[in-house]
């Protein structure tokens, strides 16, 4: 299963951070990752001092933070590869897996024993399909070797463990079946628990604490903090990684994913259309419409999709009961009855039914509360409730089951791709207010639930969370005598933005929202009557005349397409992309020998530890307690430079890179290390996870080399053919940054010339107000600007150059008057004397760009100040003051 972008850049800084522990305490390693300008920002209000455990201060904790829907789980079972490579440095370690409710439990332990499940692929992969799975009831079959041999995964409630008289606790109780593993153990091990009769008890407690367990914490947000100091001490964790949409703020939070990146990577269906309803009756009704609405539109899907009904009823001692409620359904709506499922502490009618099976017949499920843990069925899509949003509980667990995505896949129909949520409250507005409560409990941030929820058509108002937050598109209003051939043909050529309608005096009323496109024109023109065109056609362009000073250049049509970078290579054309120059290069590990001086690499054993040095940074790995018992395990047989070559294939294998050029490679350094350098191989062997970590960025020094060399051949030699192309051309118009409503410069400046408009600003980098802002006031104040555009950064329609090691986004790309295309970066004042191989190599691409361009681009790194020039000069002096 291939991981989302937001999960890869989880992953990766929680990698970063354990890589940084190793060597600096993981107090240093989360302080350094967390005042990272990136990572700072993305924390927000969640960043704070590093909290350590009580009892196990060096013990790393931190905690990622995604919504609902973001699936943690799997990113739980990534983890654990993870922290292996990066922190444990243990071949097959142990891991404990805390979930919430003996639920959860139970479905975590059936897929992770599942190998055709993604968890457990996750784990395959990293051990090579040597993983054991347990409940944590069957923790006595658990035998030395399969912890010798396997990476042994036990998933367990909190409340298992958590308990301050262990006395009657099975998992902290002696068991004479668990003998085998204390075989070895010295009766005078400190931190175990003692039998009555003297020596360690034979518990799983006690086991737990001799292997020290990596500790996956999934959605049990009060678990660790919440931990007692004894139980701490009693597990002996080597780590704590937990997972959760709404942390405690001393949970070391290390990465937070918002909602916007969930809707991004097509996993949950944003926006909410809430419609409020003035009897639960009505609401009833009201979700069976937009389940048989979305029905329809599913039909013309190419995967299987049968929306679904999420009721939630009152508990038996309020009006509308599950019974009630069922009646309705049944008597009053006329649905057939094996289309309803009652699932309830009681009633658990969707036990053993698949509901992504085409066979199956069920639409409606009613619940009171029963569905908000481990129940999953991205078919549902509208969720109802009977009761009011504000008091009730338990609504944003059922909620969190109608956002996820079916197949995590944006659908071809637009209203698929949105959740739906039909309330009975007595006050107007007041659904909106309780719903955006509830999304918050999921983990979104405040702002996020308010863009989150729209009204349904007929529930707009003006005023609280449903005012409008941004202008307003004006509205093109005709009315045509109604005929039903006229009103049949303008159905059909109705599209987004156009909506047609019957009015009370027997008209038709079309209406479209924003510009009026030639095309959709053409379209209404068509469908009326002949004799209505002429006045059609004469109000349309009373129409543009009237509202041209009210729609952006986008809204109005205009697009811009501003030309890319190619180059040839071998004959054809190709994009001008490091990425793609180097599916043509053949290049190989032995042209850099990864034969590492003791400045890289050094190992001083000492009586019961290792020092080691790695590029001047000094950790010291110790042996005195788990590590020195566990190496009893190690067939020291098996120590030899070969198998230490054969284990680092494993660890460092890439796609790029052939298993037999990585072979030569390795074998090469493994043989200097051992032969000139006289280091043992024991002590290669015990410090094989720091040595693959180093050679692992020795073979990322060596691409990086190759791509600057490529980079440079096919832009820069002077055989290097390169040319610009309009035809693959980045191109700009009216709704490109459409998913990044929240993430727009909302400060008092009204920009005029902004190509999507003044209320649609992407933000800028830097203070609200700072050079990056003040550049681009400079811009739109250019009367050769016809109009600009804030160019995102990673954002897939944004315009960018290539570079050695990655790409170039530009900060601001405008087309001028002439029609030439102006592109602009700005160095800001924090990067003077630092940064500067980076921006002379964004200077030398923006140039190529431009000297190739003839004469249609023009392109600038603008600085604050340049010999006197403010940034406004630098820009006219640069295009040409007219």
């Amino acid at each position: 299963m291939k991981l989302k972008q937001y999960q890869v850049d989880a992953l990766g800084v929680l990698g970063r951070f354990f890589e940084k522990a190793r060597v600096a305490g993981p107090k240093n390693a989360y302080e350094a990752i967390t005042k990272e300008p990136e990572q700072a920002k993305r924390l927000g209000r969640y960043r704070g001092d590093y909290t350590a455990l009580e009892e196990l201060p060096g013990v790393p904790y931190v905690c990622l933070r995604l919504p609902t829907g973001g699936g943690k789980t799997i990113l739980g079972a990534h983890a654990v590869g993870i922290a292996r490579d990066a922190w444990i440095e243990k071949d097959y370690p142990v891991v404990l897996w805390l979930v919430p409710s003996n639920t959860i439990r139970l479905q975590t332990v059936e897929a992770l024993k599942n190998t055709r499940h993604p968890y457990r692929q996750a784990l395959d992969e990293v051990f090579e399909g040597r993983v054991r799975v347990f409940d944590v009831p069957d923790f006595t079959m658990i035998r030395p070797h399969d912890i010798r041999d396997n990476a042994c995964v036990v998933v367990a409630t909190i409340q298992t463990l958590r308990v301050n008289n262990t006395e009657g606790r099975k998992v902290y109780a002696h068991n004479e079946n668990m003998e085998p593993h204390f075989s070895a153990v010295p009766a005078t091990t400190p931190g175990l628990e003692q039998h009555e009769g003297g020596g360690p008890k034979f518990s799983f407690a006690n086991l737990l604490h001799i292997h020290r367990p990596l500790m996956i914490v999934d959605e049990a947000h009060n678990a660790v903090t919440g931990l007692t100091r004894d139980m701490q001490a009693r597990v002996n964790p080597c780590a704590i990684i937990e997972f959760t949409a709404t942390p405690r703020f001393n949970s070391n939070i290390l990465h937070s994913v918002s909602a916007q990146e969930l809707k991004a990577a097509e996993m949950i269906k944003l926006p909410i259309i809430l419609a409020e309803h003035d009897s639960w009756q009505n609401a009833v009704n009201g979700a069976i419409v937009s389940r048989k609405a979305l029905e329809d539109a599913a039909k013309g899907e190419t995967d299987y999709i049968r929306p679904i009904v999420l009721f939630q009823a009152q508990p038996r001692n309020q009006e509308v009961t599950v019974e009630v409620l069922k009646k309705h359904l049944i008597e009053v709506e006329q649905i057939p009855e094996e289309r309803i499922a009652v699932a309830t502490g009681d009633q658990r009618e969707l036990d053993g039914i698949d509901l992504f099976d085409p066979k199956t017949t069920i639409e409606y499920v009613i619940t009171v509360e029963a569905l908000k843990e481990g129940w999953d069925c991205s078919f549902a899509y509208v969720f109802c409730s009977v009761s009011r949003i504000q008091s009730a509980t338990d609504v944003e667990q059922l909620l969190g089951r109608v956002l996820r995505m079916p197949y995590a896949k944006r659908r071809a129909a637009e209203p698929l791709n949105r959740a739906y949520a039909h309330v009975s409250e007595a006050t107007f507005g007041a659904a909106a207010s309780g719903l955006a409560d509830k999304l918050v409990a999921m983990g979104f941030e405040e702002d996020e639930a308010k863009d989150a929820i729209e009204p349904a058509q007929g529930h707009l108002d003006d005023t609280g969370l449903f005012a409008p937050r941004e202008k307003p598109k004006p509205v093109f209003r005709h009315v045509v005598p109604a005929t039903p051939e006229a009103l049949s043909a303008l159905q059909a050529a109705a599209t987004e933005g156009v909506s047609v309608t019957e009015t009370d005096d027997g008209k038709i009323e079309i209406a479209v929202t924003g510009r009026v496109a030639p095309e959709i024109e053409t379209a209404i023109a068509t469908a009326i009557p002949a004799p209505e065109r002429q006045g059609f056609a004469e109000a349309v362009r009373k129409y543009r005349v009237e509202v041209k000073d009210q729609l952006s250049p986008a809204e109005r049509g205009e697009a811009f397409v501003v030309p890319r970078l190619v180059t040839e290579i071998q004959g054809t054309l190709e994009f001008a992309d490091t990425d793609v120059f180097m599916e043509f290069h053949d290049w190989r590990l032995a042209g850099h020998p990864a034969r590492l001086d003791e400045g890289a690499f050094a190992i001083r054993e000492m009586a019961r530890s290792f020092e080691i040095d790695v590029d001047g940074n000094r950790v010291t790995y110790q042996f005195a307690d788990e590590a020195e018992q566990l190496s009893l395990d190690v067939d020291v047989e098996g120590w030899t430079p070969q198998n230490l070559v054969l284990w680092l294939d494993r660890q460092l294998r890439q796609p790029d890179i052939h298993q037999s050029d990585l072979l030569k490679w390795l074998t090469d350094c493994i043989g200097h290390l051992v032969g000139p350098r006289k280091l043992s191989i024991a002590a290669l062997m015990r410090t094989k996870f720091i040595l693959a970590r180093k050679l692992f960025e020795r073979i990322g020094a060596a691409r990086a080399a190759e791509r600057s060399k490529v980079y440079q051949r096919y832009l820069f030699a002077p055989e290097a053919k390169v040319d610009i192309s309009f035809d693959n051309g980045f191109a700009f118009r009216d709704g490109i940054y459409a998913d990044l409503k929240r993430h727009r410069y909302a400060g008092r400046f009204r920009f005029a010339k902004h190509f999507l408009g003044a209320d649609a600003v992407p933000a800028f980098d830097g203070a609200e107000i700072g050079e990056e802002f003040q550049c681009a006031q400079a811009l739109d104040s250019l009367p050769q600007v016809k109009f600009w555009l804030r160019n995102v950064a990673r954002h897939p329609q944004s315009f960018w150059l290539p570079t050695a090691s990655d790409k170039f986004y530009p900060d601001f790309v405008a087309l001028l008057n002439d029609g030439r295309f102006f592109v602009v970066e700005y160095k800001g004042a924090l990067l003077a004397g630092a940064g500067v191989d980076d921006t002379n190599e964004k200077r030398a691409i923006g140039r190529l760009w431009e000297s190739r361009s003839g004469g249609k681009g023009v392109f600038l790194v603008v600085e604050k100040v340049v010999d006197g020039r403010d940034m406004r000069t630098q820009m006219l002096d640069k295009i040409g003051a007219t």
